[in-house]
């Protein structure tokens, strides 16, 4: 079975696929400290509490945390004997690699999404992940990523708005009965979710003014529903994207192996 593993800046998140569907998946907090060993405890704490019986024989690794990739790599050799597929080093593949300026580092994350995308849905797409930050990833008619946006995340500017006003509150992200707030609280809520609205709206429709072209856009992240709620500009909201996309990277790669 295949494991799949995303890790982001705040989150890393296990799933296991049997070939057909993902049996459970987990998340823990993102620590470069974490050591194989207890990756592996708690993996396998888990598993058995789900009664998930797996015999891992595959793992693809998509990290924007460099740091932790190693006790990663660590982990699926030691207890899973087997060398892991990473996203965005040499030795991994994509269907159709990526078209930016020469030298330029794409985020893990952004290819494995873009290549899911593209697989679901075709080209000329923009989609928009609502995670530590908010990205917006341009897929060409081809499949290709050829750029996009990086904006602060949503939480991101609510903990600096937080820690950098003394008289302000932090405060959870939700969707205001009000776009004008009538108390300390109201008014943060407000700024921060019809902000985004905006952003995503703003870019979004600047991104299809320089493309000329109809743009389909996809939204992901686990804010993702709550935004959808004050814009019809997402035609499509799906969570699992990015471990669609590992899953069809992980299939590329062992096919090309075995051809």
């Amino acid at each position: 079975m295949l494991l799949c593993i995303d890790c982001g800046n705040t989150n890393t998140v296990f799933s296991v696929w049997n070939g057909y569907d993902f049996l459970a998946t987990w998340r823990t907090a993102t620590d470069h400290r974490q050591t194989a060993d207890q990756y592996f405890v708690w993996l396998s704490t888990l598993m058995n509490l789900g009664k998930i019986d797996a015999d891992i024989t595959e793992v693809i690794i998509s990290s924007t945390v460099p740091r932790v990739v190693f006790n990663l790599r660590v982990l699926c050799d030691r207890y899973f004997g087997c060398r892991p597929i990473v996203v965005g080093k040499p030795d991994c593949l994509l269907p159709v690699p990526p078209r930016v300026d020469q030298g330029t580092t794409v985020g893990p994350d952004r290819l494995v999404n873009t290549v899911a995308g593209f697989d679901r849905h075709g080209g000329d797409l923009i989609l928009v992940d609502f995670g530590t930050a908010t990205t917006f990833d341009v897929v060409d008619s081809d499949g290709a990523y050829i750029g996009g946006a990086i904006a602060p995340g949503v939480n991101t500017s609510l903990e600096a708005l937080h820690s950098t006003a003394a008289a302000l509150p932090h405060v959870d992200v939700t969707r205001p009965q009000s776009a004008i707030g009538t108390n300390t609280v109201a008014c943060m809520q407000s700024g921060i979710y019809w902000g985004y609205v905006g952003l995503v709206e703003g870019i979004v429709r600047q991104i299809r003014i320089e493309r000329e072209r109809p743009m389909r856009v996809i939204a992901t992240g686990g804010l993702a529903p709550l935004f959808d709620q004050g814009t019809e500009i997402f035609d499509s909201v799906e969570d699992d994207l990015t471990l669609h996309g590992l899953v069809l990277i992980n299939r590329y790669n062992r096919e090309l192996t075995t051809a």
